[in-house]
């Protein structure tokens, strides 16, 4: 093999073939994309090397929609705000917030669906998922302290989980998805609620968890795709913090300063 072959195949890939004009994504013209493919149908395409049916490409949107914002109280949009203000790019900040989205802030959608999968596949062969999530939560609980994708700090019950169920419920019904996962959220749901007044409900990671996995998307890529939809509101947050002129915004305003721990001994 000739040395300009060696460094044409190094970086060697079918997601997009460039040549002088020509940009084409998954073998299809650029210019046949452009006006005719959502931005969610994109993503399927670029992730996926094949274009979704429609509906598919509807519940993939109505989930990256749901994950896009949550205010400055997550800590993403924080550091989007302050790194703002401290002089830098919006694409500086945009990659400092993207940058804290790791396996507590941002990581329980893939943690879901891992668990999830588990459950789905010990509950292929008799269909009992009672029985099956609380053998995989079970063993679960025993390596970790919570389960992802359950309970918010914030809200008594996420408003985003029960649109986003019903759509899956209804691409279940219209043979779009299986239903499966959604199966399997639901009984984890009954599971922690039992013995409890008030339950531990699904959150934003968990139902999307569930749109991601129906859909069939590994677990790796929940995060991703997570990253990719939280990060238009890092986006909207960032630019709303540079127009407003502050400069070396910090997390508390100047006039509370943080409690003072004096050494011991």
């Amino acid at each position: 093999m000739s040395e300009a072959a060696d460094l044409a195949d190094w970086w060697a890939t079918s997601v997009t073939r460039i040549e002088p004009g020509v940009i084409e994504h998954r073998g299809i013209p650029v210019q046949d994309l452009i006006g005719r493919t959502s931005f969610a149908e994109m993503v399927w395409l670029m992730v996926r090397g094949e274009r979704p049916d429609p509906r598919q490409a509807a519940l993939l949107d109505a989930a990256l929609v749901a994950g896009t914002d949550h205010g400055p109280q997550a800590p993403s949009i924080a550091i989007s705000r302050m790194a703002i203000t401290c002089g830098v790019g919006i694409n500086s900040a945009m990659a400092s917030a993207v940058n804290v989205l790791g396996d507590v802030h941002g990581g329980a959608g893939e943690q879901c669906l891992t668990l999830l999968e588990e459950i789905v596949d010990r509950a292929s062969s008799d269909d009992d998922w009672d029985a099956a999530a609380e053998e995989c939560v079970t063993r679960f609980r025993q390596a970790n302290s919570h389960i992802p994708g359950f309970g918010h700090r914030f809200h008594p019950v996420d408003p985003r989980r029960a649109p986003l169920l019903g759509l899956v419920a209804a691409s279940r019904d219209e043979g779009v998805v299986s239903g499966r996962h959604l199966q399997a959220g639901l009984a984890i749901e009954r599971l922690l609620a039992r013995g409890r007044v008030r339950g531990v409900p699904m959150n934003i990671d968990g139902a999307t968890a569930i749109i991601y996995g129906e859909l069939g998307f590994p677990s790796a890529l929940a995060r991703g795709l997570f990253v990719l939809s939280r990060s238009v509101g890092i986006l909207a947050h960032a630019w709303e913090e540079a127009e407003s002129g502050s400069r070396l915004k910090g997390p508390m305003p100047p006039t509370i300063l943080p409690t003072y721990v004096p050494p011991s001994g």
